[in-house]
């Protein structure tokens, strides 16, 4: 592999430097650098960051292969910037045993646009009643350290508990869709004046806040790992601040669209605002960007959840919940949280790289941007304004709320270990 070297780039949003790469690693970064015979890529200007992680994507491979495949799932992920996602377990059949998660990881092994770290469902088939084989998944080639019935919320405490006992054994984490069933039925959009004023179902917000009061609680008791996927409202927000403060092992994640969307938008009955948890208040949103700029809330996940054109183009109340995600996270996370002065680009890759990767234990992943280092990188011209246009995007689905929307920032670059997946923004 021939040695890249990336000139006057602002490593983190800081002062310009050059980054030598030669073969998977870092070899230097400094200033002045020169390589004979290296290929020099002209980054003045732009700010590089380690390769993003996401510890939330739905790759729907196997058995939805009409919303995404491992292939189109990764190519989008290359898009956004991100060296590693962490695929969910709902698919068909449910990956709640070793053959089916060593398939998606091999999957991503054989494409090669990122890494792709199966996460194992709690659950035999998702339905709540019995543990799947945490253990075995572990023990496979996946290696995984990542469980969720995520799609749907492991209301069972007892099934909560023991499931938090068994990966503690291997440093495991529990990742909960907190979502307590019975408040939530016929649920169609968040509980509050809009939902009212339409006619349509109530999400309270109660729902995902005593899912996880009670596991962080349970957390607590048992001396585990717990992690909350898809954070959405001020009073999760403080359920977690309490629960940090106590000392528990809890962990949470918060959307781009969570950061961003309201519920007003639901007002024009488009499903592509349709989303589980759903779009909040604009105090909710203030709510999620002040703790994630504080730490309360420790990573950004897109929870990229992509659909078939039919399945969205429908009224609103047959119309299927989720949006994809890994190819605009990074402009939002620019929108809302760098340029209204929350967080610096050092944030950005604290939340984005190497607090994801440290959660789901993606060794090599979320590391500095120093010699010696693996060459995950991606390279953002942050100074890119355009609309959003879904007919460009590697994903195989389009249900994006931001079509037709101006967002900051654009991924020139992406590197896995040294090796270019996007350049000039296009796949390689």
């Amino acid at each position: 592999m021939s040695k890249i070297l990336i000139r006057g780039a602002k490593v983190l949003g800081g002062e310009p430097q050059d980054v030598l790469i030669d073969g998977e690693v870092i070899e230097a970064v400094g200033t002045g650098l020169s390589d004979e015979g290296a290929q020099v890529v002209e980054a003045a200007g732009k700010v590089l960051l380690p390769g993003l992680v996401d510890l939330h994507t739905h790759l729907r491979e196997p058995g939805r292969e009409d919303s995404e495949t491992v292939l189109t799932g990764t190519r989008a992920a290359a898009s956004g910037g991100f060296t590693a996602v962490f695929a969910m377990a709902n698919t068909f059949p449910v990956a709640d045993t070793a053959g089916v998660v060593e398939q998606v990881y091999r999957l991503g092994q054989e494409h090669g646009y990122c890494d792709v770290q199966p996460i194992g469902a709690v659950t035999v088939g998702l339905e709540g009643k019995k543990l799947a084989e945490l253990g075995a998944m572990h023990e496979s080639a996946a290696g995984v350290t990542v469980f969720s019935d995520d799609g749907k919320c492991v209301d069972d405490a007892v099934i909560m508990r023991r499931a938090l006992e068994y990966v503690k054994a291997f440093g495991g984490v529990v990742a909960q869709h907190a979502q307590e069933p019975r408040l939530t039925e016929g649920a169609q959009m968040n509980e509050g004046v809009v939902s009212a004023e339409l006619g349509l179902g109530g999400w309270p917000a109660v729902a995902e806040e005593s899912i996880i009061a009670r596991d962080v609680l349970l957390a607590e008791h048992v001396g585990s790992r717990v992690h909350i996927c898809h954070l959405s409202t001020a009073g999760s927000v403080e359920i977690v601040r309490w629960a940090k403060s106590r000392g528990i092992d809890v962990t949470a994640e918060v959307t781009p669209h969570h950061l961003l969307l309201t519920d007003e938008l639901v007002r024009s009955y488009n499903p592509v605002y349709k989303v589980n948890p759903p779009l909040r208040t604009e105090r909710d949103v203030m709510a999620l960007r002040e703790a994630l700029a504080d730490g309360t809330i420790d990573i950004v996940a897109t929870d990229h959840a992509p659909h078939p054109h039919e399945d969205k183009d429908c009224e609103w109340a047959a119309a299927a919940m989720g949006m994809v995600g890994l190819e605009t996270a990074l402009s939002v996370v620019q929108q809302t949280m760098v340029d209204t002065g929350l967080l610096t680009w050092a944030g950005v890759a604290e939340r984005m790289s190497a607090k994801p990767a440290q959660i789901g234990r993606a060794t090599g992943h979320g590391r500095p941007v120093s010699a010696g280092e693996p060459a995950n990188l991606t390279l953002v011209d942050t100074e890119y304004r355009g609309s959003v246009d879904p007919a460009g995007f590697a994903s195989r689905s389009r249900n994006t709320p931001y079509e037709g929307r101006e967002l900051p920032g654009r991924v020139t670059h992406t590197w896995l270990r040294g090796k270019a997946t996007l350049v000039d923004g296009k796949l390689t």
